[in-house]
């Protein structure tokens, strides 16, 4: 499975580069996401639960940072084992662009997945329509965070 996508985000990039780096913003935006903690600097321990049609699991895995450019790119490497209904893996690579707004961040994304188990039997269009709910969730509650936030946050 593989997608890409890009979002206006209306706050520059350092500040938008802050929040991507921060586990508490993330945990708020990603749907079902129980635990995210930074074991060291880069690597993550993650927990969430996650429904793809017919099929509930909770899914424990790493997530790494890797090939750091601060403040505009990373791509994050993700492993993740949700038992009986499979695993999942891939990359993501973000970038953040500034906009013609000094004010606003395109943020890109590129993400390559695999997943096998029971999610892999589900059927591709099912899969792919899952994914691409998150991602929207994610970036819709992301993308607000800044409209919420204090002036000088």
């Amino acid at each position: 499975m593989e997608r890409s996508s890009e979002r206006v985000v209306p706050a520059p990039v350092p500040t938008v580069w802050a929040a991507l780096n921060n586990t508490e913003v993330l945990r708020e935006c990603i749907t079902g996401c129980d635990r995210l903690e930074e074991l060291e600097t880069g690597v993550y321990d993650v927990a969430m639960a996650v429904r793809v049609g017919p099929v509930n699991a909770k899914f424990k895995g790493r997530m790494l940072l890797l090939d750091v450019e601060a403040p505009t790119a990373y791509t994050i490497k993700f492993e993740g084992q949700g038992g009986i209904a499979g695993f999942a893996k891939g990359l993501a690579k973000v970038s953040l662009v500034p906009h013609a707004d000094s004010e606003q961040t395109l943020l890109r994304y590129e993400v390559s997945a695999q997943i096998g188990g029971k999610l892999a039997q589900l059927g591709s269009r099912l899969v792919d329509s899952a994914a691409k709910k998150m991602a929207d969730d994610f970036f819709e509650k992301f993308v607000a965070s800044f409209s919420a936030r204090p002036e000088n946050a």
